[in-house]
Formats: structure tokens, C-alpha cells, sequence
């Protein structure tokens, strides 16, 4: 199968689809903001983990919304995803509840998993949406639900997302070597924001596109750069289309942006590229670029913040006033 560096020229879409596009990630980056405030707000004097409304380590993925919008785009809850331990973009553009995701950062009873899973550990059948701390973990069980998709002999196909770095693992490979030799309907997801913690990736990864791979197991690669939405929508819908036809798994490499550290607290002292990150930002890049095409004014941009910003604050007032768990209950939910 051929692998493309850069995708194919992206086909016009409608004006109803890149609004929905811009209104996701500036719903996603309203929400990464939120819980960037919510999480500093009580870790001090100082910097400790352990404090606060949001205890233990947060990773955010501001600046990557462009994977998580143009992707989910094409799917329903009835697909599923599995994400990463940067997984707030892709739970939001794939639908799960506001309020229950943000009880579960908290650790709330409220929360997707009754406050026992924290952030990097969501879980919503009501969407098929799972995340996980380990790195590459989420391709292996996105093979098991697409494989239960096909034996039900329905057309839902399974969304794995990982980080360039993941692309070195095991877990990777095997997946992608099963997916193809049983021609499974998947669409594997790397994004590539540069960083494997604070490793770049010319340093750990041997060649300079991840997309390149799919050739070794006979599956269409596609890489897409510049962080645009539009071309990974397109890549996505000849991924997803694929899947959905039986003709088995594809592989999409979106070159992103990490625009914040790799975990709150992180100094970025090994990050050489920061002065040039904030110009590098994709939403107000494609703003522009829809104010350009007259779809966007000053009143439409306001009502779409005005309304994400809404449905967060209700999410955080949510969570906060959701109960903490029992202590006493603390292995209820966890063993069947």
C-alpha cells in the first residue's frame, strides 16, 4: 500500500462541518483551560502534586485539538476510541458527558468511574471511550472491539490514538500486524507533537515519519503536517470509509503541537522551540482562516466561546459538588 508524506489536497467542505470543527476545539481548549485553573489553583505554597481539588499529575492537550476534532468528525457512539494519557480532546470531540468526566478528574462519586480512575483513566460505554497511562496500551483493546464489530457483522469500527513515541513500543507494532494480516476495521491515530516527555522525536525515532511504517504491513499510511484540521478530517474520512468496508485498518500520522508542558509543572527546560509554540497555535490559525471565508464575525466567535465556556464552568460547578467517595468503599466498583 502507498504511504503519502503529506495527505492528498483536502475536498471543500461545507460551512455547517468547519464551524462544527472550530466549535469542537474551541469547546476542548475551553475546557483544557478550565481544568488548568482549577488544578493550580490550591497546589501551592510552592508546587505540590499531591494537593488541591485535582490531586496527582494532569496532562493537557492544548494545542492538539486539531487530531481530536477532524477525527471524531466521523464517527458515532456507537465506534470506539481509545486514547491516550493526554486524553481530553478526544473524549470531548467524541461526546462523553461533560460533568462526569470532569467528577472523575476530581475524583468524585459523579464521575465516569465514581471518582476511582482520575484523568487518565476514563471509561464511558456510553460512548466506547477509554483512555490509559501506558504508553501504547490503547491499540491492543481497540483490535478486541474491532473484532467484536465484525463478528456482530455490523459496520462500527475502533479509533486507537497514541503519541510518536508509543510508535517505538511493542504494542504498536503487534497491533498493526494483526489489524492487517485480519483485516480488522480500525484506524490507528499518532500524534505527533515532537515530544516523548522531553525526548525529541529525531532523537528516539529512526525515521521521520511514523506514517512510513504502514508500507511494512501492507496498509495505507498517510502523514499529515501543519496541524490542519481540514486535512485530517479528509484523512480521517478515507481511513474511517475504509474500516467501515471491510477493506481492513489504516494508518494517520498528524504532525500536532504540544502547547503546554508535558505535565503540569513540567519547566520545559529541554524544549528549544518554545518562544516560536504560541505563534504555532491552531485555533486562532484557522479563525482566521474562517473569518477569511466569511463564516466566522466577531458576534458568531463570541456566541461559540460564550456557549463552551457555559458548558464547562456548569461541568467544574458539577464536580465539585459531587461527593468524595467513602474511603470505606474504596474497592467497591474496582474487582467483579
Amino acid at each position: 500500500m502507498p504511504t503519502a508524506r503529506t495527505s492528498p489536497e483536502a475536498p471543500e467542505l461545507s460551512p455547517a462541518t468547519r464551524t462544527q470543527l472550530y466549535e469542537t476545539m474551541v469547546l476542548s481548549r475551553t475546557y483544557e483551560e478550565a481544568i488548568l485553573r482549577e488544578y493550580h489553583a490550591d497546589k501551592g505554597p510552592g508546587f505540590d502534586i499531591g494537593k488541591g481539588l485535582v490531586p496527582g499529575e494532569m496532562h493537557l492537550s492544548a494545542g492538539q485539538e486539531p487530531v481530536a476534532a477532524g477525527v471524531c468528525a466521523h464517527l458515532s457512539a456507537d465506534d470506539a476510541v481509545t486514547a491516550t494519557h493526554r486524553p481530553h480532546h478526544l473524549a470531548i470531540a467524541h461526546g462523553v458527558d461533560l460533568r462526569k468526566m470532569t467528577a472523575e478528574i476530581f475524583g468524585r462519586e459523579g464521575g465516569l468511574g465514581r471518582g476511582r480512575g482520575g484523568h487518565m483513566h476514563l471509561f464511558d460505554p456510553a460512548t466506547h471511550f477509554s483512555c490509559s497511562g501506558i504508553i501504547a496500551e490503547g491499540y491492543p483493546p481497540a483490535l478486541g472491539q474491532a473484532f467484536a464489530f465484525r463478528r456482530r457483522g455490523t459496520d462500527r469500527i475502533a479509533v486507537a490514538v497514541t503519541g510518536e513515541g508509543a510508535a517505538n513500543q511493542g504494542g504498536f507494532h503487534e497491533s498493526l500486524n494483526l489489524a492487517a494480516r485480519w483485516s480488522l476495521p480500525v484506524v490507528f491515530v499518532v500524534e505527533d507533537n515532537d515530544w516523548g516527555i522531553s525526548v525529541p522525536r529525531d532523537v528516539a525515532t529512526a525515521i521521520g515519519s511514523n506514517a512510513d511504517r504502514a508500507s511494512a504491513y501492507g496498509i495505507p499510511g498517510e502523514r499529515i503536517e501543519d496541524n490542519d484540521v481540514e486535512a485530517v478530517h479528509a484523512a480521517a474520512g478515507r481511513a474511517v470509509a475504509r474500516a467501515r468496508a471491510g477493506e481492513g485498518p489504516s494508518l494517520i500520522e498528524v504532525h500536532t503541537l504540544r502547547l503546554w508542558g508535558h505535565f503540569e509543572g513540567d519547566a520545559q527546560g529541554y524544549r528549544s522551540d518554545l518562544d516560536e509554540v504560541p505563534g504555532r497555535d491552531p485555533i486562532p490559525a484557522y479563525e482566521a482562516r474562517l473569518r477569511e471565508a466569511g463564516l466566522l464575525d466577531d458576534a458568531r466567535i463570541a456566541e461559540i466561546k460564550d456557549d463552551a465556556s457555559s458548558r464547562v464552568e456548569d461541568a467544574i460547578q458539577f464536580a465539585k459538588s459531587s461527593p468524595i467517595p467513602d474511603p470505606t468503599t474504596a474497592t467497591d466498583y474496582v474487582f467483579a
